[in-house]
């Protein structure tokens, strides 16, 4: 049977040389198989060919039944796992949550201010960060842990390694990436179930309102007068609320402006940009490392605030937190009747 063996793998290769199908290469096999049977069948004893097939009819017989029986042994295992197999997941109704999504916002869920009516409408929330450094970093992270169905990020800037001291959703691998797919990168291994948006350019005026008409709520993380301007304009412009952080040194800020609900917008309190020197960069004159997360955290309890309806949010007033002294004031912001923006 040596030579047989030898034959039905000449064959099997040979098929597969020319593509054929696992099937047909079976059946050359076959083939070879029932021309053997049907030589030992025709020819008579002594014959020099039926010596070279070797065995007697009786042997070829049971070996072709014992690949038989392992063949329909492979069919009815095939069709036992077919059948084994789980049945698709039924489609939800848009707005419920898996049993997955359940266990994951538990904590939210049992808190009376947010509940299950408060998950689901974070989940069919759509937010945009403004910047994906010190601040947008915490805020990014916590927004996409916390169930926000949608997160726009949009940032021209690429990971450095001098951001790595405080600016936690990037890593030292992803030096050179840009910002907003190192943070949808995060965003999506913290929670898969979070539509992550990134927009690797800087906001300008030409575009974005168009961007900015998408989203229900604007965070602010820009670290220049010039864009945090933009941005309060065009977030006071489309009625959309703003929440707004600021760092320098020791001391940060955060307010929640939203002058389509009565409160003053940015350009109310900051109504000129400083002069230079008077609000240097955290480049020159330094940040404390942990800073952007207590604001940028503080930023995303605001964004939940307001999405749930709970609680009472920072709406017409700042809070002002300064590290270095462990202490926080929260001030009254009022509207300015010659802004420009609300007025």
């Amino acid at each position: 049977m040596l030579w047989f063996l030898i034959l039905a793998g000449g064959l099997w290769g040979m098929g597969h040389a020319l593509g054929a199908p696992a099937r047909a290469r079976w059946a050359m096999i076959g083939l070879l198989y029932l021309g053997v049977l049907l030589a030992l069948l025709a020819l008579p004893q002594g014959h020099p060919l039926r010596q070279t097939l070797g065995g007697s009819l009786g042997e070829w017989l049971l070996v072709g039944g014992l690949l038989a029986l392992i063949w329909t042994y492979r069919l009815g295992l095939r069709a036992l796992r077919a059948r084994a197999r789980p049945a698709p997941a039924p489609a939800r109704t848009p707005g419920t949550f898996s049993q997955t999504e359940l266990d994951r916002y538990a904590r939210h869920i049992v808190l009376r201010e947010i509940g299950g009516p408060g998950q689901k409408k974070l989940k069919q929330a759509s937010v945009l960060v403004v910047g994906a450094g010190g601040l947008g970093s915490p805020a990014l992270q916590y927004l996409a842990a916390a169930g926000v169905g949608t997160i726009g990020v949009i940032d021209d800037d690429v990971v450095d390694n001098s951001n790595l001291q405080r600016q936690i959703i990037h890593t030292d691998t992803r030096i050179g990436m840009p910002k907003v797919f190192s943070a949808e990168a995060a965003m999506k291994a913290q929670n898969p179930g979070t539509e992550v948006r990134p927009y690797h350019r800087r906001l300008t005026g030409a575009d974005a309102q168009d961007l900015f008409a998408g989203y229900d709520l604007i965070l602010d993380g820009t670290d220049n007068f010039d864009a945090r301007y933009l941005t309060n304009r065009t977030a006071a412009a489309l009625k959309i609320p703003l929440v707004s952080g600021a760092l320098s040194q020791w001391e940060g800020q955060i307010s929640l402006f939203d002058p389509a609900n009565g409160t003053p917008c940015y350009q109310c309190i900051f109504p000129q940009e400083p002069a230079p020197g008077l609000a240097p960069s955290c480049a020159v004159a330094g940040v404390l490392g942990p800073l952007p997360g207590v604001i940028g955290a503080m930023m995303a309890v605001e964004a939940i605030k307001d999405i749930t309806g709970a609680g009472e949010a920072l709406r017409g007033r700042m809070l002002i937190y300064d590290a270095l002294h462990a202490d926080v004031r929260i001030i009254t912001l009022k509207r300015r009747a010659d802004c420009p923006i609300c007025g």
